[in-house]
């Protein structure tokens, strides 16, 4: 649920997102906090989903939870046609379990703020 990733390195993902009608998580133009926290968490795997495509001639899957979220933070819903940029900073990282500080904004009004724990693996095929 995110359309671009802005910046990316092993320790910092910044992205942006365009919000649509036909959104799952639009309920009267607004995107709810559900959808603030998929989009924060879809951000954040990117810190550690970035480890599994580094060859980019082998098809990869990958699959992702959220196992915690420490605490969290909602102050206003972006509406429909809004674009939100989602910053996300790696606070640690354990094999393929991450804890993560992540905000998301709309111009400058912050919209949420969490602290995360994700973990991803790869699917075998």
């Amino acid at each position: 649920m995110t359309d671009y990733i802005l910046e990316l390195t092993e320790e910092k993902v910044i992205t942006s997102f365009k919000i649509t009608e036909d959104n799952i998580f639009v309920s009267d133009n607004d995107f709810v906090e559900a959808g603030l926290i998929e989009n924060l968490a879809q951000t954040c795997s990117s810190i550690l989903g970035q480890s599994f495509f580094q060859n980019p001639n082998i098809e990869t899957k990958v699959i992702g939870f959220i196992t915690n979220i420490k605490k969290i933070e909602i102050f206003a819903l972006p509406k429909v046609d809004d674009i939100i940029i989602s910053k996300a900073s790696l606070i640690s990282q354990f094999e393929n379990i991450c804890n993560i500080f992540c905000e998301t904004f709309l111009d400058d009004e912050i919209l949420i703020r969490a602290e995360i724990n994700l973990f991803i693996q790869e699917i075998k095929q």
